[in-house]
């Protein structure tokens, strides 16, 4: 991989990490693994059940400037866009009112600050990135981050990280059982025999 491929999946990985890991709210995704798990066995559409085509159109656009497409998939391609639709029809339904109302006021000042524009997914990259710098600190803007975050490196069966997009961007390699050596810091540990008999 070239040194910008590198450099990307590097600042992913901590985005990732800083953002992604530390925030993620683990007893409520615990809480909701089960309406998770009946949503991901039943057959798989690709349709939105709580965002109209405009919202979802502008949600996209939004995800694909967080984490965007390149030489390597990006959000539009993991698919968050279905993730966070789906996440806030079940497992992430105490955040629905507050992103939704965040959403049309993110959409409302887009139409202030761009009256040329039917939408924020209308704009230019360069347009949509001007304009998230002017809300990159809202609470709105947080939220929308670590919702894709989360469709971007989750299990595939929240709904995002589509054919693992998501792992394949940090080089994570989805295994049931893991065996040593796990990273640079125990490569080279030869192993060890463990003690038996008594004082052991």
């Amino acid at each position: 991989m070239d040194d910008e491929g590198t450099s990307r999946r590097a600042v992913l990985r901590g985005l990732a990490t800083s953002l992604g890991i530390a925030a993620l709210p683990w007893s409520e995704l615990a809480r909701a693994a089960h309406d998770a798990h009946a949503a991901a066995a039943a057959p798989e559409t690709r349709s939105f059940t709580l965002f109209g085509a405009a919202d979802a159109a502008d949600v996209e656009a939004l995800t694909s400037q967080i984490v965007p497409s390149d030489a390597m998939p990006g959000a539009r391609e993991a698919g968050v866009t279905y993730f966070i639709d789906r996440g806030l029809g079940s497992f992430f339904g105490h955040w629905r009112a507050g992103f939704l109302d965040g959403l049309a006021k993110f959409q409302a000042e887009c139409r202030n600050r761009c009256p040329d524009a039917a939408s924020f997914a209308v704009l230019s990259s360069v347009r949509q990135i001007e304009f998230l710098r002017t809300i990159e600190t809202t609470p709105f803007f947080d939220q929308a981050r670590l919702l894709t975050l989360c469709g971007m490196f989750s299990s595939q069966q929240y709904g995002g990280n589509r054919a693992g997009a998501g792992w394949n961007l940090i080089g994570f390699e989805d295994q049931h059982v893991f065996e040593p050596p796990f990273g640079f810091y125990d490569r080279d540990y030869p192993g060890f025999t463990p003690q038996t008999g008594k004082g052991s």
